[in-house]
């Protein structure tokens, strides 16, 4: 028996067929997942084998029910937001946006929030769990800008501005126990109400109106290209098999295992921001 190839082996191989999927299949549904951001210095949630990295994140009941679940999430999420802030697109997201005004892709459905696909020029972009860079009131539905609420948080904890925390995915920080304790939680200036990043928390679901937007995207697509996600979470693994499930076939670039490798077509085993930019390349884009 021959040896099985490499993972770069693989992916070279595997790229020409990738090229020809999207010359011969016109509406492409692109699914995004923490690997596109992580050349860009935004770190992920899991490992090659799909484990997830250290603690889990706060629950949105939790967030909401509780004060000190409050005071944690933003005393992190001060000392964590500016790293995403600064980010820039990759490659990869280039690359992306470059396929998709040549009409090799159709619309993209990403689980980031880091709102990168549409800096590097995308456009048709659905962002499923929601955007980090807007601050939503639960009172009076008030929307802020990340950036403002960053500003409150700083002039109302001084003594927190020079604390250094491990940076950890989607604008959040790892601090000691307890560190939070004496932490000021910015609220409503229309109403005083309670305010919440304008994400999906874990613990909460998709938002119905933007649910039922995915789910028509999956409907009328012709293929599926799931880039750096694993699809552990379900909010994005159900939509990869809807399109299976319809006869079309999805396909993945990503370096570790998905929670739908069973129903690929093939995967290219490679990070997004190596093989994007090839396949750009390949197609003339």
């Amino acid at each position: 028996m021959s040896p099985s190839p490499s993972v770069a082996e693989e992916a070279v191989d595997l790229l020409p067929a990738l090229a020809q999927l999207l010359k011969t299949h016109r509406q492409v549904l692109v699914l995004t997942g923490a690997g596109v951001s992580t050349a860009s210095g935004i770190p992920d949630y899991r490992d090659d084998s799909g484990a997830r990295r250290g603690r889990l994140p706060i629950q949105g009941a939790e967030f909401r029910q509780s004060e000190a679940a409050r005071k944690r999430y933003w005393a992190r999420s001060m000392l964590g937001w500016p790293r995403l802030a600064q980010a820039t697109p990759n490659a990869a997201h280039r690359a992306l946006a470059r396929l998709q005004q040549a009409g090799y892709l159709g619309s993209i459905l990403t689980q980031n929030v880091d709102g990168l696909h549409q800096r590097a020029g995308s456009g048709e972009v659905t962002e499923l769990h929601g955007s980090i860079h807007a601050v939503r009131c639960l009172g009076c539905s008030t929307v802020y800008p990340r950036a403002q609420i960053q500003q409150e948080l700083l002039r109302g904890n001084p003594d927190f501005v020079h604390l250094q925390a491990e940076v950890l995915p989607d604008g959040d920080a790892r601090l000691e126990p307890e560190a939070d304790a004496a932490f000021r939680v910015p609220t409503c200036a229309a109403c005083g109400g309670m305010l919440q990043p304008d994400v999906v928390f874990f613990g909460d679901g998709v938002p119905a109106a933007r649910s039922a937007k995915a789910e028509a995207m999956a409907r009328s697509c012709d293929a599926m290209l799931v880039i750096g996600s694993s699809l552990m979470v379900l909010s994005g693994f159900r939509f990869a098999r809807m399109v299976a499930a319809a006869g079309k076939p999805v396909v993945a670039v990503n370096r570790g295992i998905t929670r739908a490798d069973g129903l690929l077509a093939f995967k290219l085993r490679e990070d997004a921001d190596a093989v994007l930019p090839r396949l750009a390349s390949l197609l003339g884009a």
